[in-house]
């Protein structure tokens, strides 16, 4: 799998990505680094922030326009939380393995 790299910045120590993935599997909490490595649904991001709203993650997906798509954050132990397009998702929260993204149709009142 490709993994993209998303330039913004940020005045965290670490260097090198935190793989949010790898530390959710192994119940090592996320510590305050310059990158993280995300993945959103098969696809894995190299971010430089800790935390992205909702509508960030899913513009960063390419899934346009945001309001017609819906985002989780799952968690290692199988659990899912849905994260408002204006909601932040914190990258140094315990457990947060990735985020998963569906689109909305007429019955979910997302169109």
């Amino acid at each position: 799998m490709e993994t993209l790299l998303v330039n913004e910045i940020t005045t965290n120590e670490s260097d090198e990505p935190i793989d949010l993935e790898a530390l959710a599997k192994t119940g090592h909490r996320p510590p305050k680094a310059k990158r993280y490595k995300i993945r959103i649904d098969r696809q894995y991001y190299i971010v430089q922030v800790s935390h992205m709203t909702g509508r960030e993650l899913l513009v960063l997906a390419g899934k346009m326009p945001p309001e017609h798509f819906l985002i989780s954050q799952k968690f290692c132990h199988g659990q899912a939380e849905k994260i408002g397009l204006d909601e932040v998702a914190d990258f140094t929260t315990p457990g947060v393995e990735r985020f998963q993204t569906l689109p909305l149709d007429q019955t979910d009142g997302g169109i």
